[in-house]
């Protein structure tokens, strides 16, 4: 039996069985680095490859770079139909040991190899065409951006990104000096933060991606708990990376109507003023404003789950359903908690209110970003009267 310096035990997580740190502390605290609320996110990252690689029809080489004790990497080789071979390395030497008994433990030596080094590092390795890999799992605890370059460079074109950004923080406008020097962009904390945080990190993989002539296709992102994810297609094309840019712009937001406005293309003058209200508006980007799911892949995932009832099942399906009726709405979304506190008005049901909307000729759903989130596209001050209304006795 292999000893560790540090307590531990053994958990089972999809078809495999891992040792992990016995948690008593945080997990950015644990010797090695291992996070049981990051299960729903493995999840549906097997089963974004797994469609991936339908889509290929061949066998993928895999990479995570930041790979702790490897349960990521040895779920992939276990339950992913397909995979060559996955190459999961980490900096700390701890993980790596661990990491390694766990790759045995799975009988999975022929398939999975474990190295040790930076993580840029191990990517820029990997930058020369005929060693690229076909998916690349970036999932650091904090921001992603210091290895989005690296992590472009390492996929071949069409070649699938998997980013987690854990630092909401800045990116829903807590920091906003940070989310500027980390993605380029400025957040705010409007009531839709959660979406304006993906759409930066996106902004920031697009503009990165397009320094090397890579165009960026969004396949789909979700907001779970104390991060946000993004699956990314990344191919080396001029016209792509142009078609990607072109997709970039900025969101006007008034913090007294809720008023919103989009503003597409990354140089332009905008208006101070909001057209509805007067108040000074206020700005956030430069982001992504395309789409942020495709219908197709996100259909195959969710029609890919083996029901068998379980709670991890169930809530994958009820993130898929709410994604997939929000698939084609409209940038942002609004609260109606929010709009009931400023005005002092008693909370009418969600239903209710996407139900006026559509009688009164808009689109509206909800959306997974918040309960309590309807994404339409009806004026601010129309939602307004209709939440208003319908707060009434």
């Amino acid at each position: 039996m292999v000893s560790f310096g540090f307590p531990t035990e053994t958990i089972a997580e999809g078809s495999v069985k891992v040792v992990v740190p016995k948690l008593k502390v945080l997990a950015k605290k644990a010797p090695v680095f291992y996070n049981p609320l990051m299960k729903l996110n493995r999840d549906i990252a097997i089963a974004a490859l797994q469609i991936y690689q339908k889509m290929l029809s061949r066998k993928l080489l895999v990479c995570e770079p930041l790979a702790g004790c490897g349960v990521r990497g040895i779920r992939f080789a276990t339950e992913v139909r397909g995979i060559r071979q996955v190459v999961i390395n980490d900096l700390n030497p701890e993980a790596v040991k661990l990491a390694k008994f766990n790759v045995r433990r799975n009988g999975l030596l022929d398939k999975v190899q474990v190295e040790n080094t930076d993580a840029n590092t191990l990517l820029s390795i990997h930058s020369a065409p005929a060693q690229r890999f076909d998916y690349v799992d970036v999932d650091p605890f904090g921001s992603p951006a210091p290895f989005i370059d690296s992590a472009i460079r390492a996929l071949r074109s069409g070649g699938l990104l998997g980013l987690t950004a854990t630092d909401v923080a800045p990116l829903c406008g807590v920091h906003p000096q940070s989310c500027l020097r980390k993605y380029g962009g400025r957040p705010l904390r409007t009531e839709y933060c959660h979406e304006l945080a993906i759409r930066l990190l996106i902004g920031c993989l697009v503009l990165t991606a397009a320094k090397h002539d890579v165009g960026s296709r969004v396949l789909l992102c979700h907001s779970t708990n104390h991060y946000v994810r993004a699956y990314v297609i990344v191919t080396h094309s001029v016209r792509g990376a142009n078609r990607s840019v072109s997709k970039m712009g900025y969101i006007l937001h008034c913090f007294n109507c809720y008023y919103r406005k989009i503003a597409v293309g990354i140089t332009r003058q905008f208006v101070d003023s909001c057209p509805e209200c007067g108040r000074k508006l206020s700005v956030a980007g430069v982001l992504w404003l395309g789409k942020l799911f495709d219908e197709d892949f996100c259909l195959k995932i969710r029609d890919g789950i083996k029901m068998k009832r379980s709670t991890e099942e169930m809530r994958l399906k009820k993130l898929l359903d709410t994604i997939l009726e929000e698939v084609d709405g409209p940038p942002t979304y609004y609260v109606i908690d929010r709009i009931c506190d400023r005005y002092d008005l008693p909370i009418p049901p969600t239903h209710k209110i996407i139900s006026e909307l559509r009688v009164a000729g808009y689109r509206a759903t909800h959306t997974h970003f918040h309960a309590r989130g309807v994404r339409t596209d009806a004026p601010a001050k129309d939602f307004v009267e209709i939440v208003k209304r319908l707060s009434q006795p």
